[in-house]
């Protein structure tokens, strides 16, 4: 399942569906630099979350512990309700997948991106002060190079999850077919 995504899009732009909406973002930590980088599980990253000060940014660490001391950083969506959780949004403009054969001991690796989008937002939940993505059932896309695929939305579909203003099983849905473009990126 992704356990590595990338970020290359600068905070002001992530803000932009936000503050068009008429709902502005704060920054509680300061606006942070984001540089272009990709993340991958335990580092820390950008996530949105709507709290008693309004809709917030700030920089939160990736994965909690679960009951075993193994990281969660992946959470299956299928029969849940998160209507009573800590909602947030995962910034993206790519994540990844990998998939054998393994070729000099390492796996394919494969780059999604959202056909037409330059970004997008990834749902998920906090808890004990880190966060998680969402996961569902594949889409055509995906289906190929994995059995599960976390939940994407595009930037103007965020506020559906963390207000709830959509039915939560509209939401946590696969990616519609032909959502997702696909490259090949190691091996080249």
């Amino acid at each position: 399942m992704c356990n590595s995504y990338r970020l290359h899009v600068p905070a002001n732009q992530l803000a932009a569906p936000f503050r068009d909406a008429g709902r502005p973002v704060i920054f509680p930590e300061g606006q942070p630099n984001l540089e272009q980088t990709d993340y991958r599980i335990g580092d820390r990253a950008p996530i949105v979350t709507l709290g008693a000060d309004g809709l917030q940014l700030a920089m939160t660490t990736w994965a909690w512990k679960g009951p075993g001391g193994k990281p969660v950083f992946n959470f299956r969506s299928d029969g849940r309700s998160f209507a009573n959780s800590t909602r947030c949004l995962i910034p993206s403009d790519g994540f990844y997948e990998f998939t054998e054969p393994k070729i000099h001991g390492k796996k394919t690796k494969w780059l999604f991106t959202m056909a037409g989008a330059p970004w997008f937002w990834i749902a998920g939940v906090v808890r004990d002060g880190a966060f998680a993505m969402l996961t569902t059932e594949p889409d055509p896309d995906i289906a190929p190079y994995h059995d599960r695929q976390i939940v994407l939305l595009s930037p103007n579909a965020g506020l559906h999850w963390l207000d709830l203003s959509a039915a939560e099983d509209l939401i946590l849905q696969p990616s519609a077919p032909g959502a997702l473009d696909v490259q090949r990126v190691w091996p080249e």
